[in-house]
């Protein structure tokens, strides 16, 4: 019992350093029920004009620089239609050899893994030396701290789908070089149209970067949501980056609750 109190009391710590002020129990805002519906009511034009929507959020034009215009989210699929999708991708990927990191020490292809119904999805930029090791993305400790801010927004793990750009770990975890992100991100956009997340959120600057195809820093990025493959993208700080810089936490707090405003269809108090 002392083990489970002290487990509790850890997790309430790290939402009060994020600036968590309370999780709802309503289940009821993770539901897909009416989301077109809600989508074209909460976002009527956001895409052309940019600016502050009718629920709050701020929403970038379509005009800035680097991003792609927003267009209508198409019908929801069911499950196994979504599954077997991902599932097809997946085969098309294989064992690839389709880059150079295919023969820079890679052990094995990271591809993703959650709920293919999810209404969230987070896209990180590479697998590290954990996820190259297990097969499954943000598993370190960066993983870990990707767990908990999702358990703070009211998820559990599962519940979201969880992607990265590059399929491989780069060696050393350096960056993404530009050839190996436009080999790889064909298969994340696929992913993504599979899964159809209403909202996604960008783990740091080369997820950002490859989905907004801009040159911008998170630093800029980060704060609003911009229109990207029909569905609107939250840019963030990455989970690592955190690590190193603790203080930027309560930022990343602000950009999940922007996108827990979203998927709720309601003004973030």
């Amino acid at each position: 019992m002392t083990d489970r109190r002290d487990a509790i009391r850890a997790h309430l710590e790290y939402y009060a350093e994020l600036g968590v002020d309370g999780i709802s129990r309503d289940p009821a805002w993770r539901t897909r029920a009416g989301e077109s519906a809600r989508a074209s009511e909460n976002h009527p034009g956001a895409q052309d004009a940019g600016g502050e929507d009718d629920s709050g959020v701020v929403v970038a034009a379509a005009g800035d620089p680097g991003v792609a215009s927003m267009v209508t989210t198409p019908a929801a699929r069911p499950h196994d239609d979504r599954a077997s999708s991902l599932a097809i991708i997946r085969a098309d990927l294989g064992d690839c050899t389709r880059c150079k990191l295919a023969g820079l020490g890679r052990k094995q292809i990271v591809y993703g893994v959650g709920n293919p119904d999810a209404d969230l999805m987070f896209i990180g930029e590479a697998p590290g030396a954990d996820e190259d090791i297990q097969g499954e993305p943000f598993v370190g400790r960066a993983g870990q701290l990707l767990t908990k801010i999702i358990e703070a927004m009211g998820y559990a793990r599962a519940e979201v789908y969880i992607a990265n750009v590059l399929k491989c770990r780069p060696p050393g975890n350096r960056n993404p070089e530009p050839d190996e992100v436009s080999t790889c991100q064909p298969f994340l956009f696929r992913q993504i149209d599979a899964v159809q997340p209403k909202v996604m959120v960008a783990l740091g600057t080369f997820a950002a970067q490859a989905l907004l195809n801009t040159k911008d820093p998170i630093s800029r990025l980060r704060g609003r949501a911009w229109p990207c493959r029909g569905r609107l993208l939250i840019p963030t700080f990455h989970p690592a980056f955190l690590l190193r810089s603790p203080e930027r936490k309560r930022d990343t707090w602000e950009d999940m609750k922007l996108a827990r405003a979203i998927l709720r269809g309601e003004r973030e108090s």
